[in-house]
């Protein structure tokens, strides 16, 4: 293992998210977005988006759904044309597949600016070779374990919410993927780790993706900014010789990118590797106006 200290890059990069098959930002403006999630459309607030939108008001009139906020952050409820649906098939490249839901939380089960972070782990898993151990911490409904397990990784995900990890499980019914080699864990992520470093595992790629705030399954607190450093040292201390990475992404609202490469450089040190930082963004199809929707740092051997 090398000795140096990764080099961390000078000026912040923009992954940015455009449409595919089964999505696409079709406008945005006046602090909310239209999207397109497979056959539906869809109407949900973006504080950022100050512009105004581009498309006649006619077209976001005609959006299968759209979710109003209440005072509580994230929360509030849906509005449908029609009959609302529990759950539709989408998918990302030729193997992933997974269900599109209308959480109680804004969101439709999955979050596609992380649609970049996919291209990129599916990148470094195949350069990685072999059948690399790779671990998904916050996992969520398993987008990223299944472009991992796709592309030949040997997974573990974890997320504290037995719920998500039982759509996590049936996404990977969805895609034919629940014969390959994935391991699934209801369990707070930082108890998990801390087992996982007094064991001695090793993992050649971690992703590490927590909220800002958050309840382990029996009660466990998390808080983004004073646990986030011991958590991400564990993490390092998980790390295989010859690993191949470790992505750290966050949504919160105080964060930025620097910081988060700030935290790794010093969690990483004498791994050599480079560090890029910067912001996740949603590019609409129309043209090239993006929302920047979370920040990540991401380190690779």
């Amino acid at each position: 293992m090398s000795a140096r200290a990764p080099k961390v890059a000078e000026a912040p990069g923009v992954m940015r998210t455009r449409g595919w098959a089964d999505y696409a930002l079709l406008d945005s403006g006046n602090g909310r977005k239209l999207e397109r999630y497979g056959r539906y459309t869809v109407v949900r607030p973006e504080p950022q988006c100050l512009w105004a939108p581009r498309l006649p008001a006619e077209a976001w009139a005609q959006a299968d759904a759209v979710f109003d906020p209440s005072d509580e952050e994230d929360a509030g409820r849906w509005r449908f044309r029609d009959k609302p649906v529990e759950s539709w098939p989408l998918g990302w490249g030729d193997e992933v597949k997974f269900h599109g839901r209308f959480t109680a939380f804004r969101h439709l089960a999955f979050f596609p600016e992380q649609a970049a972070n996919w291209a990129w782990l599916d990148e470094r898993v195949r350069a990685h070779g072999g059948q690399p151990k790779v671990l998904n911490l916050f996992g969520y409904t398993g987008v990223a374990s299944l472009v991992m397990a796709a592309a030949g990784a040997a997974v573990t995900h974890v997320d504290a919410s037995k719920k998500a990890v039982a759509w996590a499980r049936e996404n990977a019914e969805l895609s034919g993927l629940a014969g390959r080699p994935i391991r699934w864990i209801t369990e707070d992520a930082r108890k998990y780790v801390q087992r996982e470093v007094r064991r001695g595992s090793r993992y050649d790629g971690i992703i590490l993706d927590p909220p800002k705030y958050g309840r382990g399954p029996t009660g466990e607190v998390w808080r983004l900014f004073e646990d986030l450093p011991e958590l991400a040292g564990l993490c390092a201390e998980l790390l295989s010789d010859d690993a191949s990475f470790l992505v750290l992404n966050a949504y919160a609202e105080r964060i930025s990118g620097a910081a988060l490469s700030g935290l790794l450089a010093e969690k990483l040190e004498g791994r050599g590797g480079g560090i890029e930082w910067g912001e996740l963004a949603l590019v609409e199809d129309a043209e090239d106006r993006q929302i920047g929707m979370s920040f990540y740092a991401r380190w690779a051997a």
